[in-house]
């Protein structure tokens, strides 16, 4: 059994921002060797999640709203007390999504839908630095 690591960094806007990382996932994925397997796409930090959905304006959006009625970003959040800041809802957000999602690998790629994109999701209220590790495991 092989396995293989690799990171993405990019640059996040936050403030629900997504960005679709399924071509530098498909790269990991192809650089892995691996024919037949599972990748593990991992976000770095707390108030991010890894998801797919189909990445258009108008899926986007609607996540963007249903987020906003489940978690709306106010002060209202015990976290924003404890900690004096207020990114509560960023957290809440990250925990209800996920911070990693697994993949199929057949035939050395990722067997995704066809509108099935691989997004990451940065919720928190200020832009910064991210990373996502991906993690190969197969034959």
């Amino acid at each position: 059994m092989a396995s293989y690591q690799d990171s993405i960094r990019l640059r996040t806007r936050g403030h629900a921002d997504m960005i679709d990382i399924t071509p530098e996932v498909s790269r990991v994925v192809k650089a892995s060797g691996v024919r037949t397997g599972i990748v593990n796409v991992s976000g770095v930090g707390s108030t991010l999640a890894i998801t797919t959905t189909e990445y258009e304006a108008g899926c986007l959006a609607d996540l963007r709203r249903a987020l906003d009625a489940i978690a709306p970003a106010n002060s209202n959040y015990a976290h924003n007390a404890r900690w004096g800041d207020e990114n509560g809802y960023s957290h809440l957000r990250s925990s209800l999504i996920g911070t990693a999602k697994s993949y199929p690998v057949r035939e050395g790629r990722m067997a995704l839908g066809t509108w099935q994109q691989i997004t990451l999701c940065d919720f928190d209220d200020t832009n910064r630095e991210r990373e996502i590790l991906v993690t190969v495991v197969g034959d």
